[in-house]
């Protein structure tokens, strides 16, 4: 049979994203309905540029997670039909109980391009937001001390940031995810120290907010502790005593690679913003409550720095989607067989020359997810600036 045309093919991928369509016109409608109780996530939609990049981010968002569910994919991704090896987009494939196109075209292994775009997505999304919150859980932890106290802290903290820093982050990232420094198994100690971030960081903040209703305050510790503990062990040691949580070494070698690279950076912003938010007045009136320094810093600097943060973390997502990207494409990091945008690109840049479109839909996936960070970055930094 015949190839399908450009718009039979638009019409059929269209009609693959149904679920995805659906979720944005349900979670739209509703948002805008109620923008008004939401806060800074309901003025986002008086931001015509902030939509935009809401849309964006939220159509891979539920890709992903359709994707992962197996309803938007039209074959299994590993899936190889030797017929399909390089075939143009909508070329028919002659298979029983399977989707009888390759709509976007066969790779070079005979894989589906477009299933393989749309989990490559669930790549993107399951390890770009959570490491972005790790690294700035770590930020948080050591920048509020940094910019609030001052002195030989300060100095000693700001070292070790500017001493990361001071690596080209591609280079740096490239070299926590060498086999020869996997094999140390350095990036396992790095996750054990990187990882007990998290649970300080929320013992901390429940600790200063209920520390005069000890027994309230004593059961948050405990539940905070006993969850904290078990996902540090199941994801930094591969030790969860109940089976449930498993970390592929893989996968948290490039975790813990984004965490590290990311937090220096986030440090010093936090950092920044902590020495010119205690100088406020309203951080005076705590001081003279009696309030403790903990309590001040998480309490009344953190909450008023949220509006930069916000948007350095939508940028930083956006910055650490690329550093995969660039991860995959240098062929290091996930699994060689992983659909992640990057090694989908550089397995199709190798016949670029010949056929366009194994390289190009991850690529323009990659892009407008970037994009649609950016603009949904600079939507929040707009409506924070009115706030």
């Amino acid at each position: 049979m015949e190839p399908l045309s450009w718009g039979e093919i638009l019409i059929r991928i269209i009609g693959q994203f149904t679920p995805v369509w659906i979720a944005l016109i349900v979670l739209f409608a509703v948002s805008i309905v109620y923008k008004r109780k939401l806060g800074l996530y309901g003025k986002l939609f008086d931001s015509t540029i902030g939509m935009i990049g809401f849309a964006l981010v939220m159509f891979w968002v539920f890709t992903a997670v359709f994707g992962a569910m197996g309803m938007i994919i039209t074959h299994d991704g590993l899936q190889q039909f030797a017929s399909m090896k390089n075939k143009v987009p909508g070329t028919f494939l002659d298979e029983e109980g399977v989707y009888n196109y390759y709509l976007l075209g066969g790779d070079n292994l005979g894989r589906d391009v477009f299933t393989r775009m749309v989990k490559g997505s669930w790549e993107v999304v399951k390890i770009a937001p959570f490491a972005t919150l790790f690294a700035f859980m770590v930020g948080i932890t050591l920048g509020l001390p940094a910019g609030y106290y001052g002195g030989k802290l300060d100095t000693f903290l700001s070292f070790l940031a500017n001493l990361i820093l001071a690596f080209p982050v591609i280079l740096l990232f490239y070299l926590l995810v060498t086999p020869e420094i996997v094999a140390t198994g350095i990036p396992v100690y790095m996750a054990g120290v990187l990882f007990i971030f998290p649970i300080v960081f929320m013992v901390i903040l429940m600790n200063s907010r209920f520390y005069t209703q000890p027994s309230k305050r004593n059961i948050y510790l405990a539940v905070t502790l006993v969850i904290g503990t078990w996902l540090y062990l199941g994801i930094a040691w591969n030790a969860d005593p109940l089976g449930i949580i498993s970390f592929p070494a893989n996968l948290l070698v490039v975790f813990v690679s984004v965490v590290f690279v990311n937090s220096p950076t986030v440090f010093r912003i936090v950092r920044g913003l902590a020495m010119d938010i205690k100088t406020r007045d309203y951080v005076a009136a705590a001081q003279t409550r009696g309030e403790g320094p903990w309590y001040i810093m998480l309490w009344e600097i953190l909450p008023n720095a949220r509006g930069p943060l916000i948007v350095d973390f939508c940028l930083r997502i956006g910055y650490t989607t690329i550093l995969l990207g660039t991860l995959g494409f240098f062929g290091l990091g996930l699994s060689p067989e992983s659909p992640d945008w990057g090694s989908t690109i550089n397995e199709g840049r190798k016949l670029l020359s010949i056929y366009l479109h194994p390289a190009l839909p991850p690529a323009f996936a990659l892009l407008t997810l970037v994009l649609g960070l950016n603009l949904l970055a600079d939507g929040l930094r707009e409506e924070s600036l009115r706030d």
